[in-house]
């Protein structure tokens, strides 16, 4: 059976809105529902919304979608980590060895704005915002919503429905209590609080511009990204309880003291510190995994609403494009009927989202702990070393997850897992790159590590 052209997207995120130009350019119809004023007419509300890292998968669908010239503007290149240690002496690592190799912060809110106007000038797409899904009949697949405007309630026969309401989906949610999607909302306890380093005088930035920002402390850390104004977005991640916790940061002089001790190069650049720090509320931090994404051709789950990753490895919104792409991509057989789409898309997809999920939770021991150790670097330059001898062969995995969308994220992890066994074994009697005999080492990649292509 033939699939019908029209489709009800529900959430204009930045899933919603770049998937609702994407499938418009297949001549495809689009309702696109949004609970949210137009951004287009609002300011965006501070502590919120952590920066987003732009990476190679994010670039693509955007490219695919004809829409990153458009985007580049907002676009901070970040060739590197910068680390920060107690006495704020700093050290900059570069993530890739490539120029092409750098990733790129950018805001959340202005880029969804953008894409949301982008969406509303295409023929095929009608946006309506303070649209609210109340609920959703799997059976009847049927979308009750609230205009909030007028105060009314409507119901949606949404066959499809692309759910692309995010985390807290309430579509995915509806199947809570039947065997159909299935999964885990796992929360990480550890919260995140935004703060702002602004711009400096001149509108000059106080910092490298060029460099993500880490101060490492173990079993926390604070990041700053910067923005095209000149100023960072600070993010403070936090454990929910213990010594340095949220919950032990309860007075304004305990704050202070906090950030004094910890973040002493940070504290003089930072905006109104205690007036910030209560004004921003404290976000959470999850992983959703869904054991499926569709139900019988009328629904599927899409972005953050079938997969919530947590922040730590900056793939949440890149995978989210992919997810745009490959759906698209499936849709190309025009005899091919919705439910097996779905199906498809699902089993592309599914493996690899699990694979960033498991991937982003390492990154923040990493990001956090493991970077301040010597090995780490020790280990970061020899994977450079091997990758310039066998670029084949050898890919670190942080550069095969950001700047090779090509290779997926399945194939990342467990080709990672055995390039780390291989680093640690190379390195495990050395301390600098003296130490190591390369080419002893290019011998033991080559025997154990079969090509990439």
């Amino acid at each position: 059976m033939r699939r019908n052209n029209s489709v009800t997207i529900l959430g204009a995120g930045l899933c919603g809105a770049l998937l609702a130009i994407i499938l418009s350019r297949r001549g495809i119809k689009v309702t696109l529902l949004e609970r949210s004023p137009d951004p287009r007419k609002t300011v965006a509300i501070g502590g919120r919304s952590i920066n987003l890292a732009m990476a190679a998968r994010g670039i693509r669908g955007l490219k695919y979608a004809d829409v990153f010239d458009a985007v580049e503007p907002l676009l901070m290149p970040m060739r590197g980590r910068r680390i920060h240690d107690l006495e704020g002496n700093t050290e900059f690592h570069l993530y890739g060895q490539k120029d092409t190799e750098v990733i790129y912060s950018v805001s959340r809110f202005e880029l969804n704005r953008l894409l949301v106007d982008l969406a509303e000038t295409e023929h095929h797409v009608d946006v309506r915002f303070e649209q609210e899904a109340v609920s959703y009949y799997p059976e009847e697949a049927i979308l009750r919503v609230r205009d909030l405007a007028g105060g009314t309630d409507y119901d949606v026969r949404a066959r499809p429905l692309i759910a692309a309401d995010g985390a807290g989906s309430i579509v995915r949610r509806a199947f809570a209590d039947k065997d159909v999607i299935g999964g885990t909302e796992e929360l990480l306890q550890h919260r995140y609080k935004e703060l702002i380093i602004p711009a400096g005088p001149g509108g000059k930035f106080q910092m490298d511009e060029q460099a993500l920002h880490i101060w490492p402390r173990g079993g926390f850390m604070l990041i700053a990204l910067p923005n095209p104004g000149g100023d960072f977005t600070l993010t403070l991640f936090l454990p929910n309880e213990g010594p340095s916790s949220f919950a032990a940061l309860d007075s304004d002089d305990k704050v202070t003291r906090f950030f004094t001790e910890q973040f002493p190069d940070a504290v003089p650049m930072i905006d109104n510190l205690i007036g910030t720090w209560h004004d921003n509320p404290a976000g959470v931090l999850g992983t959703i995994r869904s054991r499926h994404w569709h139900h019988e051709g009328n629904v599927l789950l899409i972005g953050d609403a079938a997969h919530a990753v947590v922040p730590f490895h900056g793939q949440g919104m890149n995978l989210t494009f992919e997810d745009c792409v490959v759906l698209d991509l499936v849709l190309e057989n025009p005899e091919v009927d919705w439910d097996t789409v779905f199906e498809v898309f699902e089993r592309e997809q599914i493996t690899n989202a699990n694979a960033i999920a498991d991937m982003a939770l390492e990154n923040y021991v990493e990001m956090r702990d493991t970077v301040r150790e010597p090995k780490h670097l020790l280990r970061h330059n020899l994977a450079f070393a091997l990758e310039q001898r066998l670029p084949n062969r050898f890919i670190p995995r942080y550069s095969m997850i950001m700047f090779h969308d090509e290779i997926p994220y399945a194939v990342a992890k467990a080709r990672g897992i055995v390039q780390q066994s291989l680093l640690e074994e190379l390195t495990a009697t050395a301390e600098t790159m003296d130490d190591i005999d390369l080419d002893a080492a290019v011998a033991v990649v080559e025997a154990r590590l079969a090509p990439l292509h």
